[in-house]
C-alpha cells in the first residue's frame, strides 16, 4: 500500500511540481528540478515572503550576491573549520551514512548532540544494522566537511567555495549598504538564493537537498537596543506557540510574558511574532501544525545566543520538522570578517561607534514548499486534492468548454479564458471528459473550475465549481472577474456569490 509520501512524490513528478534532476543520467540524490507548477508555487511563496518581511521596516532591502566566494570568506565565517557532519561507512557495502541519522532511525533518540566516540559505542552496543545490506560492522565515525569547493582560473590555481548559506553575502555587503542607506540602524539585508551543501546521504525526498533555496533576512542593529521595539504594542498581547528546551509540552505564551518572565528581548520576540503571523495568517497553516522549538546550547551553533527553530508538523516525515529559524547571532559574523579581512566594520550611529549585532530570520524555501504539499493534501478512495489557499495555488481558475467538439462552445471558452488570464493565474483545458478535467485541476490545487456550456451561449453566464466542496453556482460573464476577486479574497461565501445549482 502506498504511503502519503509516495502519493505526493507521484503527483509532484507527474503533474509538474518537481522531479529529479538529470533523470536520463541516473538522477543524483539531493538534486531536484522545479516543474511549471512548482515554479509558480515557489515564486508565490517567495513574493509573499518579500512582501511580509521587507515591510517590517523601511530600512529593510533585498540584495543578490555571488554564489561562489573566496576561501578566506569561509575561514572568517568558520565554515571550513566547523561546517561538519559525522560520517560512518558500512564495511561490507561501503554505503556512507550520516551517523546521527543511522542511530536516530533505529533508536528514536536525538543523536545530533553526541560525540563521535559515543556514536561508535551506541552503534556497536545496539547492534545497529546497515539499512542497505544488513551488515553490523561500520567504520569509525569521522568528521566530514560539507563545503563544495570549485576551481577558479584557466588552470584552476585558486580554490573557492559555493555558498553553504545565503547569509554571507549580506555580511560582506554590510558596510557598503550601511553608507548607501544613510547610516541608519536597524538595517535589514535579505537574500533569496541558492545554497549548496555536500550532504553525506540526502534522504527524505525533497526535504534534504544538496542544492536548495534559502530566504534569509539579516537584521543589523545596536545590541544596546535589543530590548527596545517601536512596534511592541502591536504584538505585546499576541501569543506565541512554542516548546522550550527541556519541556515536553507546547504552550501559547504572550509576547509580554516571553519578555518579562522568560527574559527574551523585545526585538527578538517581535520578530518571532511576525514569523508566526506569516505562517498562520498568510499561508493559512493550521495552528496545531506550527510551533517554535528552543534549541539548547549543545544543539545550536556556538555563536547563536538565542535560537528557536520554526517547525511544521509533516505527516510524510513523521512529525514536526525544521523549516526555518530565528537566530540571535550577536557580533560573530561581522567580527570574524573584520579580523580576517582587516577591514574595519565598526560604524558610527548616534555618535556611538559600534560593531552591529545580527538577528537572522532564516527559511528553507524548498522545505516550505514540501510542507505546503504535505499539509494541504487531502485524499479519499476516489480523488486526491491539494486544498491550497488561493494566495499560493498554482492556478486560481481553470476554464473548460463542456464539450470539445462544439466550435461555438470552444470559441466562447477561449474568450472567457483570455478575459481572465491577465488578472488571474488561469489554465485552459479541453482534453478528456469534464469529470477528468475537474479531477486533474483538483489534484494540482486549482481553486475554481469555470465551465462554458450550451446555456452560456444563450444567457452569457457560466458555471463556477468550488474545488473544496464541489458545489456549483451560475454567474454572468460580465460579473465573472468581480466575483472571482471576491471569492479569492474571501470577501463573500461561495454559496452567495451566484445562483446555486
Amino acid at each position: 500500500m502506498s504511503t502519503k509520501h509516495d502519493n505526493l512524490i507521484n503527483i509532484a513528478t507527474k503533474r509538474g511540481f518537481f522531479f529529479p534532476t538529470a533523470e536520463y543520467y541516473g538522477a543524483k540524490a539531493g538534486f531536484w528540478t522545479y516543474g511549471h507548477l512548482g515554479t509558480i508555487v515557489k515564486s508565490k511563496w517567495q513574493n509573499l515572503w518579500r512582501e511580509h518581511f521587507l515591510s517590517l521596516n523601511d530600512n529593510y532591502y533585498e540584495i543578490e550576491g555571488s554564489y561562489i566566494l573566496p576561501k578566506e570568506v569561509f575561514i572568517a565565517s568558520g565554515h571550513l573549520k566547523n561546517f561538519n557532519d559525522l560520517l560512518t561507512e558500512c564495511k561490507k557495502c561501503h554505503f556512507k551514512f550520516k551517523a546521527d541519522h543511522l542511530i536516530e532511525d533505529v533508536l528514536k533518540i536525538n543523536a545530533a548532540i553526541l560525540k563521535p566516540e559515543d556514536m561508535d559505542r551506541i552503534i556497536k552496543e545496539n547492534q545497529i544494522k546497515c539499512p542497505k545490506c544488513g551488515n553490523q560492522d561500520f567504520e569509525k565515525v569521522r568528521v566530514f566537511n560539507m563545503m563544495f569547493d570549485v576551481k577558479i582560473g584557466a588552470i584552476g590555481e585558486e580554490i573557492a567555495y559555493l555558498l553553504p548559506e545565503t547569509a554571507q553575502n549580506p555580511y560582506l555587503s554590510f558596510k557598503r549598504e550601511f553608507y548607501a542607506l544613510r547610516e541608519k540602524l536597524p538595517m535589514g539585508l535579505a537574500m533569496i538564493g541558492k545554497a549548496f551543501r555536500n550532504e553525506i546521504s540526502p534522504r527524505q525526498g525533497f526535504f534534504r537537498l544538496r542544492e536548495f533555496t534559502q530566504a534569509e533576512l539579516q537584521i543589523f542593529f545596536d545590541k544596546d537596543n535589543i530590548d527596545a521595539c517601536n512596534e511592541w504594542k502591536e504584538v505585546s498581547n499576541y501569543k506565541i506557540i512554542l516548546i522550550r528546551d527541556k519541556e515536553k509540552n507546547v504552550n501559547e505564551i504572550s509576547c509580554n510574558e516571553l519578555n518579562t518572565k522568560l527574559k527574551l528581548p523585545k526585538f527578538y520576540v517581535y520578530n518571532m511574532a511576525k514569523v508566526q503571523q506569516f505562517y498562520l495568517d498568510l499561508l493559512k497553516i493550521p495552528k496545531n501544525k506550527f510551533r517554535f522549538r528552543e534549541l539548547n546550547p549543545e544543539e545550536r551553533a556556538f555563536y547563536n545566543k538565542i535560537h528557536f527553530d520554526i517547525e511544521l508538523e509533516l505527516e510524510t516525515l513523521g512529525g514536526f520538522k525544521e523549516c526555518g529559524g530565528v537566530h540571535y547571532r550577536a557580533d560573530h559574523d561581522l567580527l570574524g570578517h573584520q579580523e580576517t579581512s582587516k577591514e574595519k566594520l565598526e560604524v558610527t550611529v548616534d555618535n556611538k561607534k559600534i560593531l552591529p549585532n545580527v538577528l537572522e530570520l532564516s527559511f528553507g524555501v524548498d522545505r516550505n514548499i514540501w510542507a505546503l504539499l504535505d499539509i494541504f493534501y487531502k485524499e479519499d478512495k476516489e480523488t486526491s486534492i491539494f486544498t491550497f489557499p488561493s494566495i499560493i495555488s498554482p492556478y486560481n481558475v481553470a476554464v473548460f468548454p463542456l464539450v470539445s467538439n462544439d466550435v461555438k462552445i470552444v470559441k466562447k471558452s477561449k474568450e472567457v479564458y483570455n478575459m481572465l488570464k491577465k488578472d488571474f493565474n488561469a489554465f485552459f483545458d479541453l482534453s478528456g471528459s469534464i469529470g477528468r478535467r475537474y479531477a486533474r485541476q483538483d489534484e494540482v490545487g486549482t481553486n475554481f473550475g469555470i465551465t462554458v456550456d450550451f446555456d452560456s451561449l444563450k444567457k452569457e453566464d457560466i458555471t463556477i465549481r468550488n474545488r473544496d466542496n464541489k458545489k456549483q453556482i451560475r454567474v454572468k460573464i460580465k460579473k465573472l472577474k468581480e466575483t472571482l476577486n471576491s471569492l479569492l479574497s474571501n470577501e463573500i461565501k461561495f454559496e452567495k456569490a451566484g445562483k446555486l445549482i
